[in-house]
C-alpha cells in the first residue's frame, strides 16, 4: 500500500455525526481533517433523492423536535430554519381507539389523566420516573465518553443510582400502570429509535419520544438535504476536506495506536493510505471493530433492528383527506410484542407526510416505515442489485400492496392518487447506508448496549473514537451530540471550554457585511402586465425580514424547476424601507426557464430559498453619492425594477432634489408601474417622469437626454444590453463623467450556461494543444498571474489573491471593469459599456475567458 497522503485526523462516514466532529475538531483543533464518505453523496442520513423529475424523499430525517437545542444552532450557525407540525403531531391508531399526543409536558400530561383518570396519580408518578431515567441516560453517556479507568468506576455507580434507565420499557410500564391501554400508548413510538419495548432500555424511551419531542416537533423548511447544504457549507469554510466515493478497507493500527487508513476511491479504482494517528469513525460501532478486527468483541449486543420504507408520490395534497401534517402509527396490537412478530407490512407502521410540512415542497409525498428483522430478506443478501431473482421483486410488489392496502383503509380514496411507489429493504439500508445487515438506527437501544464499554465515543485502540449515533443516541440530532462527543475526547483540555461556549452560543453569528441566504415564503403574485408579475416575499417566522438592503440592489432566487434548482438574479422594487416584506418584479421571457415558472407556476404559500442582498447599483438617500445635483434615472422596459427602489427610497427620506426618470417600454401594455409612479410624485417635489413608447416614439435618444444630462448627474441606467451601450456613449457626449453613470444589466440562465459551454470548449482546446494554463499580466506594478483554461479572469485573479473589484460574479452589476491590453479572450460585453470603451478594450473580469496569455489595467 502506497502511503500516498497525510492528515490530522480522518473521519470515516459524513453522516451528522462525523461531520459535528470534524466541525469541531478543526475549528477548535486547528487540524487538517479529512472527511471519507463511502456513498456517492455526502450527508448519511439527512440526504435526499429524487424521483420522476418532481418527488423529493428524505431517507432519514422525518421529523425533528422544534427546540433542537444548541447542537443544531452550532452545526447550522444558527441558520437552520424549522417549520412547525401540527399541535397534536403523533396519531397513535390502536385496535379500538386512538390516541393525539400533544406537544408540551403539561398537555400531554393532562391529556393522560383525562383519558384515563383511574391512574392519574400513577401518571404523576411516571412523569417523575421518566425525568430520572432521562438524568441517568445522560450520566452514563458521559461517562462513556471519559477514558477507561474513569468508566469503569463510574458505570456501576450510574446504574445504582438510575436504575429505571436500565429496566426494559416493558417492564418500566408494566410496574408504572395497571390499564394496558395506558401501557400501550406510553411504550408506543419505539419506532423513533428502534427497539421493540421488550428489549429497549427505558432510559433510551424516556429520551426520545418522551422527552427530546416534548415540547413539539417540526420539519426543516427545504427537506433534511437544506441542512446538510448548510453544514457542508460551513465545513469547506473551515477547511474540513470531504471526499465521496472512499470505501475505507482497514484502520491500520500498530502497537495498540493508529497510524493511518487504507482506502479505495471507489470512482477511480485507487488505492491508496491516509497516514494519521488520530481516526474518528461515524460508521457505527459494528462497522469501527470490523475495519481493527475485533468484529468478536461485540458478540455480546443483542442484534439490531432494519427497516423497509415505502416513497409514495401522489398527484393530489393529502389534505384532501383531512391530513395536516401529522404523523400516524398504526398499531395492529396493544402489545407490541405480538406486533413484532408479525410479517412484514403488518407489524407497526409509521407514516409522514413531510410535503404537507416542508412549505418549500412543489409535489406532495408520503413515507412509511416499518421496522423489520433483517432475516426477511437473508435469501437475497449478497446478491447484486442488477442480479435479484423475481422472487425479490415479488416481496417488495407484495409488501407494496399490503402497507398501500393500510393506508387505503384510513384514508379511503388514497390510492387513487399514488403516482409512483419504490420501496427499500434492508438491502437498501446495506447499499447506500453502509450498515450492518441494514441496521437503521445503530446498535440497539438495550440495557446491555447502556451497560456495555464498547457503546461509546471510546475504544481500546489509541486514536480511534467513535462518533454518530452509536455515541449518543438515535437521531440525527442523537447523532450529532454523539460526534461533538468524540470531539471532546479528541481535543486538548484547554480547546475544550472554547467549544463547548461555541456550541451553547449556538454557533457563529451571521456576518452583516456577507448576504443573507435562507427561505422566503411568496406571500402574494400580483399581475402587472400581460408578461410581468410583481412577486411579494415575506419571511417564514415573525414580521421583519432576515436582512436590509439599499435600492437598487438584487436577490438570487433557487426555483425548483428541475432535479437540481436553477439560480436567478432579480432586482429588488419594493422600498428599502419596508421591513416586512421584500417585492420583485419578472418578466416572462420566451422560452425562459425560471421566468416562466414564476410567471406561469408559482403560487402563494411556496418557499423559496433567496440570499441577498448583492449588488452594488445602489443609491442611498443622505450618502455623498445620494446628494448629487440631480439624479438621472433610465429604465428601459422591466429595467424600472431597481429604479422604483430608489425612488421609493428617495420618497420615505423626504428628499427634494432632482430627480428625472426616464422610462421606455415597447408598447403601451408594457408600461409597468403607473400607479405608483403617479403617487411618486406627490411624495417627490422634484420628480420629473417621462415615458417612451419605442412602438410610437421610438428609443431614447440625444434630444431627450439633453435636457437632464450634466456634469454634476449622477445616472443610474438599467435595461438591454443594446439600449445601455447606446446611452453610455451618449452621456459622455453630453458631459457626463464615465464614473458617474452606474448600470446593471439583466443576467439570464442560458447567459451562464452559454459562458460555461465557451469555459469548456477552451479548456479542451488547451489540452488539445498542450497548454496547461495562461498567464495574465497586469501593469501597475501587480505581479501577474495564472488563469487555467476555462477560467475567467476575475476567477483567476481570486485564486491567485489579486484584489479586483467585484460584486455579482455574473456580469449583472458591471463593477468588475477591467481593460485588456493585449491577448486574445471570449467575452460577454453584458451592455455596460459604450462603444468606444469596447474599442479601447475595457471587458468585464467575470465574463472573460482568456484564450491566450493577456495583459490587463485597471
Amino acid at each position: 500500500m502506497v502511503s500516498d497522503e497525510a492528515a490530522d485526523v480522518v473521519v470515516i462516514g459524513s453522516g451528522m455525526g462525523g461531520l459535528a466532529a470534524a466541525r469541531a475538531i478543526a475549528q477548535f483543533g486547528g487540524k487538517r481533517v479529512l472527511v471519507l464518505e463511502q456513498h456517492y453523496t455526502l450527508g448519511g442520513m439527512t440526504h435526499e433523492f429524487s424521483r420522476a423529475g418532481r418527488y423529493r424523499f428524505g431517507t432519514g430525517l422525518h421529523y425533528m423536535s422544534a427546540n433542537a437545542g444548541p447542537f443544531l444552532g452550532f452545526m447550522t450557525d444558527g441558520r437552520a430554519q424549522l417549520s412547525p407540525l401540527p399541535d397534536e403531531y403523533d396519531a397513535l391508531h390502536f385496535p379500538g381507539f386512538d390516541f393525539a399526543v400533544p406537544a408540551t409536558k403539561e398537555r400531554l400530561r393532562e391529556s393522560l389523566k383525562e383519558r384515563f383518570p383511574a391512574e392519574s396519580d400513577a401518571i404523576d408518578r411516571f412523569f417523575r420516573t421518566m425525568r430520572w431515567a432521562m438524568a441517568g441516560l445522560t450520566a452514563r453517556n458521559v461517562f462513556a465518553s471519559f477514558p477507561a479507568g474513569v468508566r469503569r468506576t463510574g458505570a456501576p455507580i450510574v446504574e445504582r443510582l438510575f436504575p429505571s434507565a436500565f429496566r426494559s420499557l416493558r417492564d418500566q410500564v408494566s410496574r408504572s400502570f395497571r390499564d394496558p391501554r395506558l401501557r400501550a400508548v406510553l411504550a408506543a413510538r419505539w419506532g423513533l429509535y428502534g427497539t421493540p419495548p421488550a428489549s429497549s432500555a427505558f432510559g433510551c424511551h424516556a429520551a426520545v419520544p418522551l422527552t427530546f419531542f416534548m415540547e413539539g416537533t417540526a420539519h426543516p423548511v427545504g427537506g433534511p438535504q437544506e441542512l446538510n447544504r448548510v453544514v457542508l457549507e460551513i465545513l469547506r469554510r473551515h477547511g474540513v476536506v470531504l471526499r465521496s466515493r472512499q470505501k475505507v478497507h482497514e484502520v491500520v493500527v500498530e502497537g495498540g495506536k493508529v497510524t493511518g487508513v487504507d482506502v479505495e476511491d471507489t470512482a477511480a479504482g485507487r488505492r491508496y493510505r491516509v497516514r494519521t494517528d488520530t481516526v474518528v469513525s461515524a460508521a457505527g460501532v459494528r462497522n469501527t471493530y470490523a475495519l481493527i478486527g475485533k468484529s468478536h468483541e461485540l458478540a455480546d449486543l443483542p442484534e439490531e433492528r432494519s427497516a423497509v420504507m415505502l416513497f409514495l408520490g401522489l398527484d393530489r395534497s393529502p389534505a384532501a383527506f383531512g391530513l395536516r401534517g401529522e404523523n400516524h402509527w398504526f398499531m395492529p396490537d396493544l402489545d407490541e410484542h405480538d406486533s413484532v412478530h408479525r410479517p412484514p407490512g403488518e407489524g407497526t407502521l409509521y407514516v409522514s407526510f413531510a410535503s404537507l410540512n416542508n412549505p418549500a415542497a412543489r409535489f406532495h409525498t408520503v413515507e412509511l416505515l416499518e421496522l423489520v428483522d433483517p432475516k426477511v430478506v437473508d435469501q437475497w443478501r449478497g446478491t447484486p442489485e442488477s442480479e435479484r431473482p423475481d422472487s425479490y421483486r415479488k416481496f417488495k410488489d407484495e409488501l407494496t400492496g399490503r402497507l398501500v392496502a393500510r393506508l387505503e383503509e384510513r384514508w379511503p380514496g388514497l390510492q387513487e392518487t399514488i403516482a409512483f411507489a419504490e420501496l427499500a429493504t434492508p438491502l437498501s439500508f446495506e447499499t447506500y447506508q453502509h450498515s450492518v445487515r441494514g441496521s437503521f438506527y445503530g446498535l440497539a437501544a438495550t440495557p446491555q448496549r447502556l451497560r456495555s464499554a464498547r457503546a461509546g465515543c471510546r475504544t481500546p485502540v489509541k486514536g480511534l473514537f467513535v462518533a454518530g449515533q452509536d455515541a449518543w443516541g438515535s437521531g440525527v440530532v442523537g447523532a450529532l451530540a454523539g460526534g461533538l462527543m468524540a470531539a471532546n475526547a479528541v481535543l486538548k483540555p484547554r480547546q475544550l471550554g472554547t467549544m463547548w461556549r461555541a456550541i451553547l452560543a449556538g454557533g457563529a453569528s451571521r456576518d452583516p457585511a456577507t448576504p443573507w441566504e435562507g427561505y422566503l415564503r411568496v406571500a402574494g403574485i400580483e399581475v402587472l402586465t400581460p408578461t410581468v408579475r410583481r412577486i411579494r416575499f415575506e419571511p417564514m417566522a415573525g414580521d421583519t425580514m432576515p436582512f436590509s438592503f439599499a435600492a437598487g440592489q438584487y436577490v438570487k432566487v433557487d426555483l425548483p424547476v428541475a432535479i437540481e434548482p436553477v439560480e436567478r438574479s432579480y432586482s429588488i422594487c419594493s422600498s428599502p424601507g419596508q421591513s416586512g416584506f421584500v417585492e420583485i418584479a419578472v418578466k416572462h421571457e420566451p422560452d425562459g426557464l425560471g421566468s416562466g415558472f414564476l410567471n406561469e407556476e408559482l403560487e402563494a404559500g411556496l418557499a423559496l430559498r433567496v440570499s441577498g442582498p448583492h449588488g452594488e447599483f445602489t443609491w442611498e438617500p443622505g450618502t455623498e453619492e445620494g446628494a448629487a445635483d440631480s439624479l438621472l434615472l433610465i429604465a428601459g422596459g422591466v429595467g424600472i425594477t431597481p429604479l422604483m427602489s430608489v425612488l421609493l427610497a428617495a420618497a420615505d427620506a423626504g428628499h427634494t432634489g432632482r430627480i428625472v426618470l426616464l422610462a421606455s417600454f415597447r408598447t403601451e401594455d408594457e408600461v409597468l408601474f403607473g400607479p405608483e409612479l403617479a403617487a411618486l410624485r406627490s411624495r417627490l417635489p422634484g420628480l420629473e417622469v417621462s415615458v417612451f413608447t419605442t412602438d410610437r416614439q421610438g428609443r431614447i435618444g440625444l434630444d431627450d437626454l439633453l435636457p437632464h444630462a450634466r456634469p454634476t448627474t449622477r445616472v443610474h441606467l438599467c435595461g438591454p444590453a443594446s439600449m445601455m451601450q447606446d446611452l453610455i456613449g451618449r452621456l459622455g457626449v453630453l458631459g457626463v463623467p464615465r464614473e458617474a453613470i452606474r448600470s446593471e444589466a439583466f443576467v439570464s440562465g442560458r447567459s451562464k450556461e452559454t459562458r460555461r459551454e465557451k469555459a469548456h470548449a477552451i479548456a479542451v482546446a488547451a489540452v488539445a494543444a498542450g497548454v496547461t494554463e495562461f498567464v495574465i499580466g497586469t501593469v501597475g506594478g501587480v505581479p501577474a498571474f495564472p488563469c487555467s483554461p476555462g477560467q475567467s479572469v476575475l476567477d483567476a485573479a481570486n485564486t491567485a489573491g489579486v484584489a479586483l473589484p467585484q460584486s455579482c460574479g455574473e456580469g449583472a452589476c458591471g463593477t468588475c471593469r477591467v481593460r485588456v491590453l493585449s491577448g486574445a479572450y471570449e467575452t460577454d460585453d453584458r451592455g455596460m459599456f459604450s462603444a468606444d470603451e469596447l474599442a479601447a478594450g475595457w471587458r468585464l473580469a467575470c465574463q472573460t475567458l482568456p484564450t491566450e496569455d493577456l495583459v490587463i489595467d485597471r
